[in-house]
């Protein structure tokens, strides 16, 4: 009803425009000038009303445009009006309106739902232009390089130039390893890298792992196979040795010949290296960890008493003083025991012997334990192999308590990591994820 109304209004403005036209060139060729004068304004009056219904309409369409474009939503044109035509046009532009508006919301949840897919993946991604600019990073990637900030691949600089030479340098379809050091030590990402093209934009598409984890968890579980076959073996050989020179023993009537002497060493050193295999095997039967929330507090302070005697001094400090981790306390106060005895002993008998345990809460929730000495650094061809079972640098060291420390911090999603090395300050990280 209304668009018949409208299009009869328009047919009747048009009618009168051309009767007024024929009729002023009837006039003019009559030179009835008078009546011709009178016929010109009808024809400017239908002229006018046609023309500014066209403006009005059009100026309508331009400010919903402008609107839209500088991301103004909230006009509405009114479509109570006296004039049926305006009404149905501003009907018409709300519609308009109304259509944007669900798809631009639309959008939005698009990008908030791809958004969060993106921050839950554990892989770190980062969008940069040819000139280095960040267009998008994730809160992996964010973590992976601690930075509150990062805008441009240049900021990687702070943390170390090796990162932004490798970020400018990858190509598309490459795959890049680097690594830095930072407060936990020595960090090992796999950089891969994809291209696409947005609005004309040619983008680069980086995705980085942090591989260390990754290493760690192969090389525990390949020591794990070694050493369980290694027992079984070597435990095998040995208890028939043993229960064979301890029956010819008991049986023997000449305690002083050389026979009985050569039983009783067969007897004593395979006794020893059944508590020697005995104590490799416990690095394989670690049991599973009893997790529960408990203060860190009161743990190292108490594990720290167990070690440190009167002549060590002794500084802990626990920001916040109540901060506590879900994690099994007697395996984490094993690991805490390991780092503070190897740093004793390291410390020579000459020095005045300290150990420093501090710990905070990094951006991420992480819980960070960092445990001290002031002994000297730990050489360069030992620091490689400080966490390899079997491996020591002491006459009576068994080689398997740091690496039973990783492993009770595997167990607990967590690492262990020398973070500090060097004289007067060697230092071991827990990090609690």
């Amino acid at each position: 009803m209304i668009n018949s109304t409208s299009t009869f209004k328009l047919l009747v403005q048009i009618i009168i425009l051309i009767l007024s036209s024929g009729v002023s060139v009837w006039l003019f060729m009559s030179e009835s000038y008078i009546y011709l004068l009178i016929s010109v304004c009808f024809v400017l009056f239908s002229v006018h009303r046609i023309l500014s219904e066209y403006k009005n309409s059009l100026r309508k369409i331009s400010f919903m445009f402008n609107a839209i474009e500088c991301e103004d939503y909230s006009f509405k044109f009114s479509e109570r009006t006296r004039n049926i035509d305006e009404g149905t046009m501003n009907a018409s532009l709300n519609r308009i309106k109304k259509v944007i508006t669900n798809a631009r919301e639309r959008a939005i949840e698009r990008e908030k739902y791809y958004e969060l897919i993106l921050n839950s993946v554990r892989s770190g991604i980062i969008t940069i232009n040819d000139n280095g600019n960040v267009y998008l990073i994730n809160n992996e990637a964010m973590r992976l390089f601690g930075l509150k900030v990062f805008t441009h691949v240049n900021h990687l600089r702070f943390i170390d130039p090796v990162l932004t030479d490798a970020f400018k340098q990858i190509a598309p379809q490459e795959r890049m390893v680097v690594s830095f050091n930072n407060e936990r030590g020595e960090v090992k990402l796999v950089l891969n890298a994809s291209e696409m093209t947005v609005d004309g934009k040619r983008l680069k598409i980086v995705s980085i792992n942090d591989i260390n984890n990754d290493l760690d968890e192969k090389e525990i579980e390949s020591w794990l196979k070694l050493i369980r076959v290694l027992t079984h073996e070597i435990m095998n050989s040995l208890a028939p040795i043993t229960s064979l020179s301890q029956t010819l023993l008991e049986i023997s009537s000449d305690k002083e010949s050389d026979i009985t002497k050569g039983l009783e060493t067969i007897s004593c050193t395979s006794k020893s290296l059944v508590e020697f295999v005995e104590s490799y095997s416990k690095f394989s039967r670690i049991k599973s960890p009893n997790k529960e929330p408990f203060e860190i507090k009161a743990m190292l302070e108490n594990t720290a008493k167990l070690v440190c005697g009167s002549d060590v001094e002794l500084d802990i400090s626990i920001s916040p003083e109540d901060t506590m981790v879900y994690a099994d306390e007697n395996l984490i106060s094993q690991v805490v025991l390991n780092i503070i005895k190897n740093g004793v002993q390291a410390i020579s008998v000459n020095e005045k012997k300290k150990i420093v345990i501090k710990s905070h809460i990094e951006q991420n929730e992480n819980v960070v334990i960092k445990i001290s000495n002031n002994g000297r650094a730990i050489e360069r061809g030992v620091v490689n192999n400080i966490f390899m079972p079997f491996y020591t640098t002491k006459e009576s060291g068994s080689g398997i308590g740091l690496s039973i420390s990783r492993q009770i911090m595997h167990l607990h999603k967590g690492e262990i990591r020398l973070v500090d090395n060097k004289d007067g300050n060697v230092s071991f990280a827990l990090i609690f994820t």
